[in-house]
């Protein structure tokens, strides 16, 4: 397998499509936020989650929310869910209405609450899941996930999706994996042991927000990061005839996000993505569009090649790559500064 230079590595859409949207102040993808409702306590989760909130959005905003996006181009929507999305109690419900738009999906889930009936409808439906699998080995993964036997219950969901034929020629399956320092060692093994049954790995970096502020021996060096994004390189190149350029914050992705999405939280604020989350504004008083295009966050970040600032303005990727804009913002204040966990940052290239 090789990528196609003629499509943005990581999305499904080509740049010639990206840049058209972008110059339209249209969007191609969404991210949706539920409810923050979870049955995990994830120890890094970016959004805190755990217990519904008392202002989130209702299911007819939700489909009220999918029309707007239509109407300006949204071809894909990413269910994050906030929390857990198969908690929300009308989750069926909102994957009905993505299909019945003739919107692509892809849902972000721990897989605990998946059944075989569950299942077989994703198929109906062609939702790609992506499942939680931050590690192979039980006592990492309950720890991460703050509970214990979550290993075991998220393995079960897995298994339900592989033995519904997950992934099949027109649905994907995917991955999510956080890196840190409690699995770091296990990374090479875990990408070959996924890329090996044709899942996708989702390998990311963690923003410093949410409950991962509070846990400093989660965070894992710009050395190191350049040592495994490196190794998983060469590892996709010899071994699964892929070729990417190491970068962060995802392995293998390029982001470019910023360009042609948006995501929408539970209790209705627009927000670049969910690691900048500056609101633009509520999709409960104001459309849209009208909140995309009055946005100098969203301005800002849609002409990225010229507002970036610091050694991500001047690197040899620049034209393709713009960094994390989650992590900067987040550990300077700053969402166009340079990606302080970039080991192509002269800053980190400066330390001893």
């Amino acid at each position: 397998m090789t990528t196609n230079p003629n499509r943005c590595w990581g999305t499904p859409f080509t740049d010639a499509e990206i840049e058209s949207a972008r110059a339209a102040g249209q969007l191609l993808t969404m991210e949706l936020e539920l409810s923050r409702i979870c049955n995990l306590r994830c120890i890094y989760c970016y959004a805190g989650s755990g217990e519904k909130l008392a202002n989130e959005i209702s299911f007819e905003e939700i489909t009220d929310a999918l029309d707007q996006g239509k109407a300006l181009g949204v071809r894909k929507v990413i269910v994050l869910g906030g929390g857990e999305p198969m908690a929300y109690p009308r989750i069926m419900d909102v994957l009905r209405a993505i299909h019945a738009r003739g919107l692509e999906m892809e849902l972000f889930t721990n897989g605990i609450l998946l059944t075989r009936e569950i299942v077989q409808e994703f198929l109906t439906l062609g939702v790609h899941p992506v499942i939680k699998c931050n590690s192979l080995k039980p006592e990492v993964q309950d720890h991460l996930a703050g509970k214990k036997g979550a290993f075991a219950a998220i393995r079960t969901g897995f298994d339900l999706l592989r033995e519904a034929g997950y992934p099949t020629r027109d649905l994907s399956l995917g991955a999510q994996t956080i890196i840190c320092e409690q699995n770091y060692d296990e990374l090479p093994e875990m990408w070959r042991w996924l890329r090996s049954r044709e899942i996708i790995p989702y390998f990311e970096c963690i923003t410093d927000q949410g409950r991962a502020k509070d846990q400093i021996n989660l965070a894992v060096s710009p050395e190191k990061l350049q040592s495994l994004f490196s190794e998983l390189s060469r590892l996709d190149a010899e071994e699964f005839g892929i070729h990417w350029e190491p970068k962060p914050p995802v392995a293998a992705f390029t982001c470019r996000r910023h360009l042609f999405s948006c995501t929408i939280t539970a209790v209705g604020n627009v927000i670049p993505c969910p690691g900048v989350d500056i609101s633009a504004g509520n999709i409960r008083e104001k459309a849209l569009k009208d909140i995309l295009a009055g946005s100098e966050v969203f301005q800002n970040l849609r002409n990225i090649r010229e507002t970036i600032k610091g050694e991500c303005r001047d690197c040899s990727l620049s034209r393709e790559c713009y960094g994390c804009r989650g992590m900067a913002y987040n550990a300077t204040g700053d969402y166009l500064a340079a990606d302080p966990l970039c080991w192509r940052n002269a800053a980190n290239e400066e330390q001893p």
